[in-house]
């Protein structure tokens, strides 16, 4: 038995999300699926992590186990044949044994799209956050920096979560404008539940002008009332797993 290891990307408008629900049209059911339609084998298809209901990815990474003789090198094209099409599989290789797509991995790195105009885009309805409102970008851009370095997130964290550990490390945030659309990217070692958007909406509110605390303020005060909203899961993307 061989350990694969396949990198996933996928629009989750149409999704539950990544994890299999009994009731509901996941990601991981999805691929699992298509594999036994194809080597008549029951995996069970680990991810590095789950992505909420409408989140996307470019680079999710999973594993599973597989008797089939069918070379790694073809299990994208075999398995692309059955997904439908706002799921692909862009890479196949076998790994060690003791290879785990979620306890191995080293950090995380995202991507979330703002499409900042007064007039909605029907090219990014499903990609990204419509902000009506002026933004001050140069101010969003100059408060991300402090969110560089290892702190207590506590307060970046949605209720719901088990997690007791809060503390997590970013080691990079940029924002990039191309016209209408801001480019939000950040990687780190892991994060929280709701992290992320939780971090977009309170760089958004400070752009709007709605929040005048300064982000290191915010981050050592651990108190989910002082950030941001919670931005919506359809401009998330989760790029590149590091191992």
């Amino acid at each position: 038995m061989k350990n694969l290891k396949v990198t996933i990307q996928y629009n989750g408008a149409n999704y539950c999300g990544w994890q299999k629900q009994p009731d509901s049209l996941g990601i991981q059911g999805t691929i699992e699926k298509a594999i036994y339609e194809i080597t008549k084998e029951e995996v069970k298809l680990v991810g590095s992590g789950r992505t909420d209901a409408g989140v996307h990815a470019l680079g999710q990474v999973a594993n599973f186990k597989l008797e089939s003789s069918i070379p790694a090198e073809k299990i994208p094209n075999a398995l692309n044949a059955k997904l439908p099409k706002d799921i692909s599989i862009i890479a196949c290789t076998e790994v060690d044994d003791e290879f785990h797509s979620r306890y191995s991995a080293k950090g995380k790195r995202y991507r979330y799209l703002i499409y900042n105009s007064m007039y909605r885009s029907p090219i990014y309805k499903d990609t990204s956050y419509h902000v009506r409102y002026d933004l001050d970008f140069e101010k969003m851009c100059q408060e991300a920096k402090f969110l560089i370095g290892q702190y207590d997130f506590k307060g970046f964290m949605s209720s719901g979560s088990s997690v007791t550990d809060t503390v997590r490390t970013i080691y990079d945030i940029t924002l990039e404008k191309q016209e209408d659309l801001i480019i939000l990217e950040v990687e780190g070692n892991g994060f929280l539940y709701n992290m992320v958007r939780i971090i977009v909406g309170t760089l958004v509110d400070i752009g709007r002008g709605r929040i005048n605390e300064s982000l290191k303020e915010i981050i050592n005060s651990k108190n989910r009332g002082k950030c941001g909203h919670t931005a919506p899961a359809h401009g998330l993307f989760l790029k590149k797993v590091d191992y």
